[in-house]
């Protein structure tokens, strides 16, 4: 059995730590790679080992297509993370990262008897409620990047330089079609508690759509909101980091 040193291309683990007494899997928005939580492990508790995923076409992954749905890219992920699992685990994914961390869950519970010990999800939507805006995946490109202006999750400067999003544009494209695409299939709530994390000003996805998680899981459900739009995982990092500690701490002594 692979050891969290022993890693692949696509579990990362900027702080490897063997003793930890839970792994956290943290999955990207739409668009994002790993990176985004290569400070985590110095925000959350001491015993909890940090490991992003990077899906394919970013990061490390660099040059493996991007997935354009969600069950192709369920399927690749699930016996790469089996190995990880040999201790208590929990899921953390924003947005896109949300809905794939869920169908991810359910997956490991169908096929390897797994579940995560819990599951935050963070401006997602509950997968059962369809969204209510019109698909963006296939719109001519400036059309296409003026949605992206909208959502504020791509800073300005990425957006203005034309190199940098022929780069980035097939893999947004992409990710958005895996979302755009999705239904979910109705099945038995997980057996885990979960807690949903939310933005006071976030446009895409409302307190309503959040509180949908509730019936998801058979145990508790939780919702969490803070100051910020869709993405407030950047603008209210330190106090989402401080209410995840709280959750992981919990499950840990549960675990």
């Amino acid at each position: 059995m692979k050891t969290a040193h022993q890693l692949n291309s696509w579990i990362t683990c900027p702080k490897p730590n063997p003793q930890s007494d839970l792994r956290l899997f943290c999955f990207p928005y739409a668009g994002g790679s790993s990176l985004i939580f290569r400070t985590w492990a110095s925000s959350l508790p001491q015993n909890i080992e940090v490991c992003p995923v990077e899906l394919p076409g970013r990061g490390g992954q660099m040059k493996s297509p991007p997935f354009r749905q969600m069950e192709p890219l369920v399927k690749a992920i699930a016996p790469i993370i089996l190995p990880y699992l040999d201790k208590p685990f929990a899921f953390f994914g924003h947005s896109m990262g949300g809905l794939l961390s869920f169908e991810l869950a359910c997956y490991l519970r169908q096929e390897y008897g797994k579940q995560p010990s819990h599951l935050c999800v963070s401006a997602t939507r509950a997968p059962q409620i369809p969204s209510r805006k019109p698909p963006i995946h296939a719109l001519p490109q400036a059309e296409f990047i003026q949605e992206l202006h909208r959502l504020n999750g791509t800073p300005a400067s990425v957006l203005e330089n034309s190199e940098l999003m022929q780069l980035l544009i097939p893999l947004l494209r992409a990710d958005f079609a895996l979302l755009e695409t999705y239904t979910c299939i109705q099945q038995l709530p997980l057996e885990c508690p979960i807690t949903a994390f939310g933005g006071l000003e976030d446009q895409e996805v409302n307190i309503q759509e959040l509180e949908g998680w509730r019936s998801q899981t058979q145990n508790s459900f939780q919702l969490e909101m803070f100051s910020g739009d869709h993405f407030f995982i950047n603008s209210a990092q330190s106090l989402l980091l401080e209410n995840l500690s709280e959750y992981l701490r919990s499950t840990v002594l549960h675990s």
